[in-house]
């Protein structure tokens, strides 16, 4: 019936709803008057002739004016406060001609305060009659009703983030914002851009009579621990938990709601990171030709990333993938062309294999970089243990290439990326890592060489390309189930710039056939974490004993080669550094020499791709590692099944 009404109204002429407003205008400065008699004589009248003129004179001066005002130009369903001024401008001019008139001069039979009093009775019937219409066919009234419809949320932290939030909230869509939490006792129970300030007490029973479902988390300046402290008390709520990016990423601009983001998984670890060291960072970077290797990779872009801030003389980008080169250069441009160091560092994308000698030759020969990042590997456990040849000519093979030739072209520093994967190893993956080490420390031993050459050991980075972080988000948005290879399998964790900056300053300090590993803090149980995901997504886990939950976690076995626990030593007697967060770890080798023709050997039959040869190769080079599963290269499994087939028809 409303909508119909107002479908009805919206579809009049111009002409005729500047007639009905004339109309309504006019009534209003009829009833005007009779009740300023009202509110003078203390009783209702009857408007007589000697009474009518105060009416007359009402509507001779306001109709007038109303339209000289462009009162009735106004759409009155977009009108707001622009309108109310506008009443108010014609309200001032037609009140002092009224006051002249009734009060001043004065009229036979009319009490002269009627002069003061209906001017302002007009004015809230005008303005009101605005409002009220506005409200009506401008779709307030339903914008209200669905706003009642909308999720509920408290901002935890009334400072300034929380209130600038608040007010970029204000007619938000998605969610309606009750109050805000905050452990600051002064502003508890104070009124903050119009919302209540709640202790944290407070939340178990605001739930219930507010029924929130959301925390937006305001607090950029929190130390990650305190984050982390606040997550653990909002765990037992079910509650979905929003946040705003640290202060750094807020500084350029006030909060809006496009700031507010999902929680990171590096919220839910609660380690803070360490600020680096400006001079190690600056001394293999400040002016220097710099060339990384697999830069389109998530280690490779973030490390291009954080070398162009700290303004190379030439940034050299060495891709495979044509996209991944093209997105990882564009991404940097734009970083560049925002920054003081435009025109001042020049970035070179360069379409390259690293198992390709002579283009990796031509490119170190021709820029003849002062420092090789060696970034470029295939990381995925399984698809490398299923493609295991393929896997160590790029991993082993693509980095004593890389090696050799910065060796060759006297190169300053050459720093491999390796992984924890490559201690104890139990999958083709970290054993070829650990062999691309045992090769960089036997040529660190040639002192003829002008090379430093170095490696940097480090575990998961959180959101890298494989990651499980990315995969148990999307899973929790479709609504499950989450997918899980073993209930207490453990992962350590880095944030891919943490793990960046810590890789160029263990480069900084190398003195040559280092391994550093990189301080990870304590592992995680992917369980758990897959766990708090869904709880702080305001989602329940269902499981045996709660069948009513959300979203349910599927075991799904252990990947060929996948560990339970990942090592980052192989003994426990690492060194320490200047950097509290990088050790120097004493692993052993081999030299040269002894490596080289087993190394021939080794190649030979990756060529031939004879797995069982070059798995039995891998072994006598790499001792410590220890294959757990049977041979799951696709080939090979494929040419046994022929041949197991074919030697079936035979018979």
């Amino acid at each position: 019936m409303e909508k119909n009404l107002a479908s009805i109204a919206l579809s009049l002429p111009r002409s005729s709803k500047r007639l009905i407003a004339l109309t309504l205008d006019t009534c209003f400065c009829i009833i005007a008057v009779w009740l300023a008699f009202y509110l003078r004589l203390g009783e209702f009248i009857f408007i007589s002739s000697s009474t009518a003129w105060a009416a007359v004179i009402s509507i001779t001066l306001a109709l007038p004016i109303f339209i000289v005002s462009g009162l009735y130009r106004a759409i009155f369903r977009y009108a707001g406060w622009p309108a109310i001024l506008a009443v108010a401008k014609a309200m001032i001019i037609y009140m002092v001609l009224y006051v002249i008139i009734i009060t001043a001069i004065g009229i036979t039979g009319i009490p002269r305060t009627i002069g003061l009093i209906q001017p302002q009775l007009l004015f809230f019937m005008v303005a009101g009659s605005r409002v009220i219409i506005r409200f009506w066919l401008g779709g307030l009234y339903r914008t209200r009703l669905s706003r009642t419809k909308l999720p509920r949320a408290l901002i935890y932290g009334a400072g300034y983030a929380g209130r600038q939030l608040a007010t970029a909230m204000g007619n938000s869509p998605e969610m309606r914002i009750i109050g805000f939490l905050d452990d600051e006792k002064n502003l508890q129970n104070q009124v903050v851009n119009g919302k209540i300030v709640f202790p944290p007490s407070h939340l178990e029973s605001l739930i219930e009579q507010k029924t929130i479902t959301h925390i937006l988390l305001a607090l950029p300046s929190a130390p990650r621990w305190r984050r982390n402290q606040i997550l653990n008390n909002l765990d037992q709520h079910h509650l979905a938990v929003r946040t705003l990016p640290s202060m750094n990423d807020l500084a350029h601009g006030r909060v809006s709601i496009s700031d507010l983001r999902e929680l990171d998984v590096e919220d839910l670890l609660g380690r803070d990171p360490v600020a680096p060291n400006v001079s190690l960072m600056e001394k293999n970077a400040l002016n220097k030709i710099v060339m990384v290797t697999g830069a389109g990779g998530s280690i490779g872009k973030e490390l291009s990333h954080q070398i162009l801030n700290l303004s190379p003389k030439k940034l050299l980008l060495v891709e495979i993938s044509e996209y991944a080169l093209y997105k990882a250069h564009e991404n940097l441009e734009e970083i560049l062309s925002e920054s003081k160091l435009k025109n001042k560092c020049s970035i070179v994308p360069l379409l390259a294999s690293v198992q390709d000698k002579t283009r990796m030759d031509e490119l170190i020969g021709t820029w003849h970089p002062d420092i090789v990042y060696h970034a470029a590997a295939y990381k995925h456990v399984p698809i490398v243990e299923q493609n295991l040849a393929e896997g160590l000519k790029n991993n082993v093979f693509g980095t004593i290439i890389c090696a050799e030739l910065s060796a060759k072209h006297n190169v300053s520093n050459f720093v491999l990326i390796s992984t924890d994967k490559a201690v104890n190893p139990t999958n083709v993956m970290g054993a070829s890592k650990r062999l691309s080490e045992l090769y960089l420390q036997a040529l660190s031993r040639d002192e003829s060489l002008k090379t430093c050459f170095s490696m940097v050991r480090f575990g998961n980075v959180l959101d890298s390309s494989g990651s499980v972080i990315p995969r148990f988000r999307e899973q929790i948005k479709k609504g499950g189930p989450i997918t899980l290879t073993h209930p207490e399998i453990m992962r350590f964790f880095m944030t891919i710039p943490e793990a960046a900056q810590l890789v160029i300053q263990a480069g900084a300090m190398a003195k040559g056939g280092d391994v550093f590993v990189l301080d990870m803090g304590k592992p995680v149980k992917i369980f758990d974490l897959a766990k708090r995901m869904v709880e702080l997504s305001g989602l329940t886990l269902k499981n045996d004993s709660s069948h009513d939950g959300d979203i349910k976690i599927e075991v799904t076995g252990l990947r060929p080669g996948e560990k339970l626990f990942e090592e980052l030593l192989m003994g426990d007697n690492p060194l320490p550094t200047d950097h509290q967060l990088i050790m120097r770890a004493q692993d052993s080798f081999i030299e040269i020499e002894e490596l080289k023709p087993k190394i021939e050997k080794f190649e030979e039959a990756i060529l031939k791709n004879d797995v069982g040869e070059i798995l039995f190769q891998l072994k006598k080079l790499v001792s410590s590692y220890e294959q757990k599963n049977g041979i799951v290269d696709w080939v090979y499994n494929e040419k046994i099944q022929f041949e197991s087939q074919s030697k079936k028809n035979l018979i």
